[in-house]
């Protein structure tokens, strides 16, 4: 009789089930250990995260960082460039947002800084007593031998007052018939009450020194005024909308240049139309033209779309420099743009990389901080040349710092978690190399787009005091007062001295006489 067959499991079998229970472990085990590497790197974000909030918060709100001799050696690619070059290029491009390895200079404590010779001065003469101008033994009268001088800054309060415009009628006295009456000055808002002036000043107060209308309002009241807020607002939208047609002509001109800047900031809208209020616009500022000719415009906008830019640069076909918004590739590829890239923008990302490392420690972010500063300078050196003599000295010195640079990149893109803070500066400035390369090719590209950020700062920091537009007819109107106030300080122009001029003679003006302006 045969025997039944087993039912145990053979040896194969068994083997087979150790090897797939052994698969299902292995698999089961780097499953764990990629679940807790991207525990371990979500949880080095947020440690950043919240190592960068304490930074703005508490910390200095400048772009400084730290500059390590140790930094300059790093091994193979990351050496830093000729002893010679380096000497050169210890300056930066702005002195008020980077160290240098040099310490400013810094004035004595105690000394005082002379007042400005431009100022107006007024003489106060002071005088002995009479009884002190005649000599002690033989009582003759004593001669001046020289004086003692020594300044003291006075200022005169703001004073309101009224002017008022007189125009005499005259009639013949014979036949009694027709009137002749002098003209009224022309005004810039006929029916207000408001002289150039007063615009002027209101307009400066707000736009350039972020004084909102609600405390000009006040501080007219304590001066015997009595101008209500919605009054000053009236106002400003009203000279914003006069001065459009010189708005128009400084956008023409700006067309002209052969570089724009361009950057945009938010803007909250209270009454817009089919919007909620706390809707999120925006405030557009284009910059452009020679030294001395220099054009800055705003342009409010409810939408960050890539019509915007298209709407605003027209046929323009020049070149056009902005930070790594993804939203100027319309325009560049409609109108075959030469678009450059910002290494200010490249640089903030390593400096807050180099935030969040171990304090007393070196790392990457520290050997990407001074190749860039040592590309700044470069610029420095090429500052007074000419676009040809500048490219020339990009050719020598700085081509081969992007070279070390890129060398530097490709090695450390595969060594950092992408999320954390280094990996992000890593991988925004590899995206964006094309761009932050340009200006190797072209004398005239400029390292970063700090003239249009420095143009839109001041819009910033007006926006922490008054907070929000209450139309959209209001946020136009601020825009054209901003972009004659930047406008004016970018040619070396006082805001208020130009707006006043402005106010005061652009109603005497026709459309052909607007350049002179």
């Amino acid at each position: 009789m045969k025997n039944a067959p087993s039912s145990s499991p053979t040896v194969t079998q068994l083997e087979r089930k150790l090897a797939a229970a052994d698969a299902e472990n292995a698999r089961l085990l780097a499953l764990m250990e990629k679940k807790e590497a991207q525990w371990e790197a979500t949880k080095q974000s947020l440690f950043e995260q919240f190592r960068l909030a304490l930074e703005r918060q508490f910390g200095p709100s400048t772009e400084k960082y730290r500059v390590d001799q140790r930094d300059l050696l790093i091994n193979e690619a990351e050496v830093a460039v000729d002893e010679e070059d380096a000497a050169g290029s210890d300056a930066t491009a702005d002195d008020a947002t980077i160290d240098t390895a040099t310490p400013a200079k810094r004035r004595t404590r105690g000394g005082r800084v002379a007042l400005p010779p431009e100022l107006p001065r007024v003489e106060v003469i002071h005088e002995l007593p009479n009884d002190a101008r005649h000599c002690r033994d033989d009582g003759t009268a004593l001669k001046v031998i020289g004086e003692e001088v020594s300044e003291e800054l006075h200022v005169v309060p703001a004073r309101i007052e009224v002017i008022r415009h007189v125009r005499r009628k005259y009639a013949c006295p014979l036949c009694e018939e027709g009137v002749n009456t002098a003209p009224a000055p022309a005004k810039l808002l006929p029916k207000s009450n408001a002289s150039a002036t007063l615009l002027a000043y209101i307009a400066t107060a707000k736009y350039q020194d972020a004084l909102p209308l609600y405390r000009q309002s006040q501080i007219f009241a304590r001066h015997g005024a009595e101008i209500p807020r919605n009054t000053l607002a009236r106002w400003m939208v009203q000279a914003g909308e006069r001065i459009i047609p010189l708005i128009d002509a400084l956008r023409q001109h700006l067309l002209n240049a052969p570089l724009i800047h361009m950057d945009e900031t938010t803007l909250q809208v209270n009454q817009e139309a089919d919007r909620a209020a706390s809707a999120t616009s925006y405030m557009w500022v284009q910059r452009g033209g020679p030294p001395g000719q220099q054009v800055v415009l705003f342009d409010y906008a409810a939408s960050r779309a890539g019509r915007v830019p298209v709407d605003l640069l027209g046929d323009y076909a020049g070149r056009l420099i902005t930070d790594g918004y993804e939203g100027y590739a319309e325009v560049v590829r409609r109108n075959g743009l030469t678009h450059a890239g910002c290494w200010a923008h490249a640089r903030r990302k390593f400096v807050e990389a180099q935030k969040v490392q171990p304090k007393n420690k070196t790392g990457k972010a520290d050997w990407a901080l001074n190749q860039i500063r040592k590309l700044y300078g470069v610029e420095k050196q090429a500052k007074a040349l000419e676009p040809e003599a500048r490219h020339a000295l990009r050719e020598q010195k700085s081509r081969p710092l992007i070279a070390q640079l890129r060398t530097w990149l490709d090695k450390s893109l595969a060594q950092v978690l992408p999320k954390s803070a280094l990996g992000k500066a890593l991988h925004y400035l590899d995206n964006q190399w094309p761009r932050l390369t340009r200006f190797l090719d072209d004398g005239l590209i400029p390292l970063d787009n700090n003239p249009a950020e420095n143009a839109i700062r001041p819009f910033v920091i007006g926006r922490k005091n008054w907070l929000f537009s209450h139309t959209p007819s209001g946020a136009h109107a601020s825009a054209a007062i901003y972009s004659l106030i930047e406008t004016a300080k970018a040619n070396g122009l006082s805001p208020y001295d130009y707006l006043q001029y402005v106010f005061a003679t652009l109603p005497t003006l026709d459309d052909d006489d607007l350049n002179t302006l």
